[in-house]
C-alpha cells in the first residue's frame, strides 16, 4: 500500500472530522455573534429565540457532516456504512428535536407574555411542550431506523391503561394543572386566597402542585386538584387595582356630616401621597349600622394591587385617628352588657359591693 493510499484511508477522514469541528466552532462563535448583533435591528424577539435555540447545535451538525464525508472516503462494507449512516441520521434528528423543543418553549413564552396579563410560562406548560416534541421526535427517529412503531404504539396504549389506574392521583393533579393553565383563572404572579385559608402569590404551576408564596416569604405547595375542586378568590382578576373596605365607628354625639367630610379629606390625602394608592378610584364612605355604642360606616379606598392594602390601610388609620383627635370626633370604646345572676332578690354585684363596704 503506497503512501497516497494510506493518506486517503486514514489521514483524510481524520482531517475532515477535525476541519468540520473547527469550522463549526468558528461559525458558532463568529457567525452567530454577528447575527446576534443584527437582532436589535430586526426588532423581532423571535430572532433572538432562534439564535438561542441553535446554541451548541450548529457545531454538532458540522461534526456530523464531517463524519459522513469521512465514511465516504473510507472503504467500508455497505452494511457497516448503512449502520453508521443510521447512527448519524438518528443523532441529527435528535439534535433537530432539541432545537424544535427550544423554539416551541421560547415562542410560547414570547407570545404568552404579549397578552394583556403578560403572564410567564409555567413549568407544567414548559414540560408538556418538551414532552410532546421529544415524543414525536423519538417516534420519527425510531421510524427512520427502519423499526415499525405500530407495535410500540399498541404496547403503549395497553400499558397506558394500567399506568393510568396506578397513577390516578398524579394524573388527576396533572389534568387539573392543565385545566388551571387553559382556563387562565390563575396565572403566575396572581394573588389568590383559597376557602381553606391558604393565600399568596402564584410562583409556579407544576405537574402535581401549584406553588404560592405568602407575604411572609414562605412557600405553600397546594395540589392542583385541590385548587380546581375548592373555592378561591383571585385578587388580580379581572384587574389588579381594587377597592379595600375599612370599618370605622364614631360616637352618637358626632355630627355625621362633619365626620364624612373629615374622613374623605384624610382619604384624599392618603390617595395623593401614599405609594400604592390609585387616583382612578375616588374614596367614598357609606354609613350602614347603628351599633350598641357607635354609628358604623365603611371607607372604600383604591389600591394598585392586593399587597398595597397593608401600607394604605396603615397610613389611613393612623392619619384618621390623629385628625379625629384634632376635630374632637370621638371613637367610642366597645360596650358590652354583662348578665349578673340575682342573689336573694338583688344582683350579685351589688351584694358583693355591700359586703366589702361592711368589712
Amino acid at each position: 500500500m503506497d503512501t497516497l493510499t494510506i493518506l486517503l484511508h486514514y489521514v483524510l477522514p481524520f482531517t475532515l472530522i477535525l476541519f468540520s469541528l473547527i469550522l463549526g466552532r468558528l461559525f458558532e462563535k463568529r457567525g452567530v455573534k454577528r447575527l446576534r448583533k443584527l437582532t436589535p435591528v430586526a426588532r423581532w424577539k423571535g430572532a433572538e429565540i432562534i439564535l438561542e435555540s441553535l446554541q451548541g447545535i450548529i457545531i454538532i451538525w458540522f461534526v456530523l457532516g464531517g463524519f459522513y464525508l469521512a465514511t465516504l472516503s473510507i472503504p467500508l462494507r455497505e452494511s457497516l456504512k448503512l449502520i453508521i449512516a443510521k447512527i448519524l441520521l438518528a443523532t441529527f434528528l435528535a439534535s433537530v428535536t432539541l432545537v424544535i423543543s427550544r423554539l416551541a418553549v421560547g415562542f410560547i413564552q414570547l407570545y404568552s407574555s404579549k397578552g394583556e396579563d403578560g403572564s410567564q410560562l409555567t413549568s407544567l406548560l414548559e414540560n408538556l411542550t418538551k414532552l410532546l416534541v421529544f415524543l414525536f421526535g423519538t417516534l420519527i427517529i425510531i421510524q427512520s431506523l427502519g423499526i415499525s412503531i405500530t407495535p410500540l404504539l399498541t404496547a403503549l396504549g395497553i400499558g397506558g391503561v394500567s399506568i393510568g389506574l396506578a397513577l390516578q392521583s398524579t394524573l388527576a393533579n396533572l389534568f387539573s394543572g392543565i385545566g388551571i393553565i387553559t382556563s387562565r383563572k390563575v396565572r403566575l404572579g396572581d394573588y389568590i386566597k383559597l376557602a381553606s385559608g391558604q393565600e399568596g402569590y402564584v410562583t409556579d404551576i407544576a405537574w402535581r402542585q401549584t406553588v404560592i408564596r405568602d407575604i411572609y416569604e414562605n412557600l405553600i405547595v397546594i395540589p392542583n386538584a385541590k385548587i380546581v375542586g375548592d373555592t378561591f378568590k383571585n385578587y388580580h382578576l379581572p384587574e389588579k387595582e381594587m377597592l379595600i373596605p375599612i370599618e370605622v365607628g364614631v360616637s352618637y354625639e358626632s355630627d355625621l356630616e362633619q365626620v364624612e367630610a373629615v374622613t374623605l379629606e384624610v382619604a384624599e390625602e392618603v390617595r395623593a401621597k401614599i405609594l400604592g394608592s390609585v387616583s382612578k378610584y375616588k374614596a367614598f364612605i357609606r354609613y350602614h349600622r347603628f351599633d350598641y355604642f357607635s354609628i358604623n360606616f365603611t371607607v372604600y379606598l383604591g389600591v394598585q394591587e392586593f399587597y398595597d392594602h397593608l401600607l394604605v390601610r396603615h397610613e389611613f388609620i393612623k392619619r384618621l385617628y390623629k385628625r379625629y383627635q384634632a376635630e374632637g370626633i370621638k371613637i367610642p370604646f366597645p360596650i358590652q352588657n354583662i348578665y349578673m345572676p340575682e342573689r336573694d332578690g338583688k344582683h350579685e354585684l351589688d351584694y358583693n359591693f355591700k359586703q366589702k363596704r361592711e368589712e
